[in-house]
């Protein structure tokens, strides 16, 4: 004997506030983000024509034969500059005038501190050799069993190395905190113990900042890391004798 269930009652339709409720949050969605980004860009260019206007003479700025205000030529100023600057820099006399400064602001006790630091931060970001906050990772913290996303950095140094347990490999790796992703911890950890992932360090940074609210890739790509989470889990702590 088949029970029959009763029908479904009819959706009650929308009211008109909740209507208009929807629709001004579809058009927040929609225009939140572009404003934001315009007003950023905006901002960005604003600040380097203020930086570069005073270094350029008065007339080689379009304004000065324009009636408008023409944003934006600080930036195209500033690319040409560095490009320029690079270009010099590889040729054998940019090098020597480079060595030669770089051997005056050695001499400096205070300036020379903060430049060789600064030279070492911006090598390391933006060398196209560089290894720091390449791949992204999975370790387990802060407890066993719990997953969280670390962004790999470069290998152990060979001074830091001597202190680490000759026996494995290490990598060093940040676990940023959500959802400010700026702040975190910093840790030295053997290669087996991290899980490293299929996923952009773009992709890891939108996953911290939004609390897993921006998923990378979909459904399809979640399910493949928290499997290797799962073996890594099965591999590191073998079932109980007995188990099957």
């Amino acid at each position: 004997m088949s029970i029959q269930l009763p029908p479904m009652p009819p959706a009650r339709p929308l009211s008109m506030g909740a209507r208009i409720r929807n629709w001004f949050l579809t058009g927040l969605i929609i225009a939140g983000p572009l404003a934001l980004t315009a007003y950023l860009v905006w901002w960005f260019v604003n600040t380097v024509d203020q930086w570069v206007r005073p270094l350029i003479p008065q007339q080689f700025w379009p304004d000065t034969y324009l009636p408008i205000k023409v944003p934006g030529t600080g930036v195209v100023l500033a690319v040409a500059f560095l490009t320029l600057l690079g270009f010099l820099a590889a040729n054998f006399a940019g090098r020597a005038l480079l060595r030669l400064g770089e051997t005056i602001l050695s001499r400096m006790p205070i300036v020379r501190s903060i430049y060789k630091s600064l030279k070492q931060i911006f090598e390391t970001i933006f060398s196209s050799s560089g290894t720091s906050f390449r791949k992204v990772g999975l370790v387990e913290f802060p407890v066993q069993g719990c997953w969280s996303i670390v962004f790999i950095s470069s290998p152990p140094s060979d001074v830091v190395s001597v202190g680490l347990p000759p026996s494995e490999p290490h990598v060093s790796v940040f676990l940023s905190c959500a959802p400010n992703p700026t702040t975190g911890f910093f840790y030295y950890l053997p290669a087996k113990s991290v899980i490293e992932l299929p996923i952009s360090v773009e992709e890891g940074f939108k996953l911290i900042m939004t609390c897993g609210l921006i998923q990378p890739d979909g459904q399809s790509k979640l399910a493949a890391l928290a499997k290797s989470a799962r073996e890594r889990e099965a591999h590191v702590t073998p079932a109980p004798s007995g188990q099957t």
